[in-house]
């Protein structure tokens, strides 16, 4: 949260993101020891699982687990045609519909879905710089007063969703659903244009931003393995830890000089053409359908 509380300082300087309002909804959080804190109880929220599951239950289209499960596992045809042509099918996409019922005065329907398109972006591109992982239905809320998007359980930092046992292949969370909410332009128009303004800052403060993630990495609440949970990290103190930060910060550094993972890895990328990247590998469906089905790539 505090490093996040930098961004907005950012995004506020910046004359264009400001015009635009860009900005990460936040919450305190206070740090007492090493294992316990106090996180600030947020009102008037929903989570993205519970408003997409609670809609196709209602609509009768609700599809259990287990039945998902058995299609992905199934051998022929491939995985991803399968996710593509059976899966997907059985989730029509409806979330722009909680904003309708939501926000059904027409000006702040508007202004709802305009908030959610732009906090979702500005939180992708930081997000994927951080390395920013498990972003599950249950990890993203939505505000109903406004429409912001709000990301809780950040734990697991750094990349750390590469080293899971099914390793996370997507940026960041923009299944159909999410797609579907910012309305008919999709991912171009206020998403996509958001996400740039996003990135051009943080690239303009490279070397400010490196320097604060560095303190994050060296800190002793900072741990390093996976001995506790599916994402948790744990200290592995010496000079292996320090040549993983060393690691980490050289990804987080190339990612602020346009290089996105697997795509060019040799080439640095505008900005547009980083988004561009980006966009395209979230919405994937081969990087979806190789995805955690507890992460939900179906909703």
């Amino acid at each position: 949260m505090e490093f996040n509380s930098m961004i907005n300082r950012l995004l506020k300087k910046d004359p264009d993101s400001r015009k635009r309002g860009l900005y990460i909804r936040t919450y305190a959080v206070v740090p007492l020891n090493e294992e316990c804190g106090i996180i600030e109880w947020v009102n008037n929220v929903s989570g993205y699982r519970h408003i997409l599951i609670s809609s196709y239950k209602a609509k009768n289209l609700y599809v259990h687990h287990n039945e998902i499960k058995q299609l992905m596992e199934r051998k022929t045809p491939s995985q991803e045609e399968i996710f593509r042509t059976i899966i997907i099918p059985k989730h029509p996409p409806i979330f722009h519909e909680w904003f309708l019922e939501t926000f059904p005065e027409p000006s702040k329907w508007l202004a709802s879905r305009l908030t959610y398109s732009t906090t979702t972006a500005v939180m992708s591109m930081v997000g994927h710089i951080v390395g920013l992982g498990d972003r599950h239905g249950e990890n993203i809320l939505f505000d109903e007063l406004t429409g912001a998007c709000l990301h809780v359980d950040l734990n697991c930092l750094f990349g750390k969703g590469l080293e899971f046992e099914k390793p996370e292949r997507v940026p960041f969370r923009l299944t159909h659903n999410m797609v579907d909410a910012f309305g008919l332009s999709g991912t171009e128009g206020v998403f996509r244009k958001s996400c740039e303004l996003t990135l051009k800052v943080l690239q303009d403060s490279r070397e400010f931003l490196t320097t604060i993630l560095e303190t994050f990495l060296h800190d002793p609440l900072c741990e390093w393995s996976k001995t506790r949970g599916r994402g948790a990290l744990r200290e592995e103190p010496g000079e292996h830890e320090n040549e993983k930060a060393r690691y980490i910060l050289q990804g987080i550094s190339r990612k602020l000089r346009g290089h996105v993972s697997n795509v060019n890895a040799g080439l640095s990328l505008s900005i547009e053409g980083q988004v561009h990247e980006l966009i395209s590998e979230a919405t994937s469906t081969k990087n979806l359908s190789q995805m955690y089905i507890g992460w939900a790539p179906f909703l």
